[in-house]
């Protein structure tokens, strides 16, 4: 048993423009068609007030009023940002189409055991729709044909094999989704209904029509199977964002720098990946585009990070032009396994986590002023360590070494401090000249301190602090 869930996007090109602005509330009309005859593609709410409505040429639009926004409306933008919506929809079900323009649809039987009942998996779609700024219908039937019709007349249809019928039959023959030719020939017929077609005799509508109807019934009605293309989403991840005037500072570039990252972690979560290295493009009226890199120690994919790791890089650099077409592309994105948490965090709410704090500071810093110690083959204490600017794990042997060793050794002014463990002896370095017999101690002073001391190997003398446990 098969469920498909269809996701109508009726302005997908309008919200995909308004959700780079600032201001979203702002008129805003997008326009096609030869510079002798432009026309008004979509408008927003905003516009619409003004009375300006799609299909009025542009010289009307102004005669009503001049106070819009106008943005030329490229039709290629309707598939990239379908391709986006079904990367966002492909961590919720296996099988997401992009068969019909505008529209997304989603396999869902299978996904409900993830996540949870369809009302439930319904309000988190509608959610997230959202918070991305598109506007949308839902609808869910038993195939994928019914569930894109449903929608062309309900929001929030959910039906079921046993409700279809019924559906089906009250559907206007206009929205059923006939060809343009056939639904007018239909009508001309006086046939309003789906009913009134499903009732005529299909040898007289075979004669009368193309066969393509006759499909096109059954498979409606789920009597014939229908065969979708499986969307795949690609390897790499770009966003661009264009400008209708210069930005010639970097403050501006800001709102657009967190949709870009905000997209780049929707596009990661729905490919279960995250990104290690990104690129930052700032295309100029003349010359060569800006780039800035932005790479990170590991992979991540949280939207706020994501965000101000590339916020870091981008205000260290000066403009040297305007900007004019913002981009961000991602070509390494690794396999992300997300850090194991505790179910109860101590730390205090405001405070940052040590990889976010880590990313932080190298963004802000550069990248070599972050850095973590590594082990050395050398069992010198002072020579067993080295600063990397890769920050990873430091294991320590079995053992024990403290936390703090001083840059050189002091001696202890305790003549009788309290012998914990030892002698470890450490003999070695005769072959660069720095050679060293040491017999070292854990020790604690009176005052309680613990503390790592040597003397020379096989002699009683003072002892040496090499240096202090936490």
């Amino acid at each position: 048993v098969m469920r498909w869930a269809c996701i109508l996007l009726p302005q997908l090109t309008l919200d995909a423009e308004l959700r780079t602005r600032k201001d979203p509330l702002q008129p805003l009309v997008l326009v096609h068609g030869p510079v002798q005859r432009r026309l008004v593609q979509a408008a927003n709410p905003a516009a619409r007030e003004l009375g300006i409505r799609a299909g009025q040429t542009l010289t009307a639009a102004r005669a009503l009023s001049d106070h819009f926004c106008c943005v030329e409306h490229d039709p290629e933008q309707v598939q990239h940002w379908q391709r986006f919506l079904a990367a966002w929809a492909y961590r919720f079900s296996s099988h997401v189409s992009l068969d019909y323009p505008h529209a997304l649809l989603l396999e869902i039987e299978t996904s409900l055991g993830l996540f949870g009942p369809w009302p439930r998996f319904e309000q988190r779609l509608r959610r997230e729709l959202l918070d991305l700024g598109f506007a949308h219908r839902i609808a869910v039937a038993p195939n994928a044909l019914a569930a894109r019709v449903l929608v062309n007349v309900g929001d929030g249809l959910a039906v079921d094999e046993l409700q279809l019928p019924d559906y089906l039959r009250e559907l206007p023959v206009s929205r059923s989704g006939f060809a343009p030719e056939v639904a007018d020939a239909l009508a001309h017929m006086g046939l309003r209904k789906l009913h009134q077609v499903l009732a005529l005799p299909r040898a007289s509508l075979a004669r009368r029509f193309p066969h393509s109807l006759l499909d096109h019934l059954d498979t409606l009605q789920g009597l014939h199977p229908l065969a979708l293309g499986a969307y795949q989403p690609p390897d790499d991840f770009s966003g661009r964002v264009e400008f209708n005037f210069d930005v010639d500072s970097i403050a501006s570039l800001l709102f657009p720098l967190r949709r870009l990252t905000g997209d780049l972690a929707v596009f990661l979560a729905g490919r279960d990946c995250g990104v290690q290295r990104f690129v930052l493009q700032l295309e100029h009226r003349e010359g060569e585009p800006t780039q800035v890199p932005v790479g990170l120690l590991s992979a991540e994919r949280e939207p706020g990070m994501l965000f101000e790791l590339a916020r870091g890089r981008l205000e260290a650099i000066q403009l040297r032009a305007p900007v004019q077409v913002f981009t961000l592309r991602a070509q390494e994105l690794p396999r992300f396994v997300p850090a194991a948490g505790e179910l109860f965090v101590e730390r205090p709410q405001q405070s940052l986590a040590w990889d976010q704090l880590r990313e932080r500071l190298r963004a802000r810093l550069g990248d070599d002023a972050v850095q973590s110690l590594a082990l050395c083959a050398d069992h010198r204490p002072e020579q067993a360590w080295s600063a990397e600017p890769q920050a990873g794990k430091f294991q320590v042997g079995e053992q024990p070494r403290p936390g703090w060793l001083l840059s050189e050794p002091q001696p202890l002014d305790d003549l009788f401090p309290r012998i914990l463990s030892g002698p470890e002896r450490i003999e070695s370095g005769w072959w660069d000249g720095a050679d060293v017999r040491r017999d070292y101690y854990l020790v604690e002073t009176r005052d309680g301190r613990r503390a790592w001391a040597f003397h020379a190997a096989g002699r009683a003398g003072p002892f040496w602090i090499h240096g202090w446990f936490a």
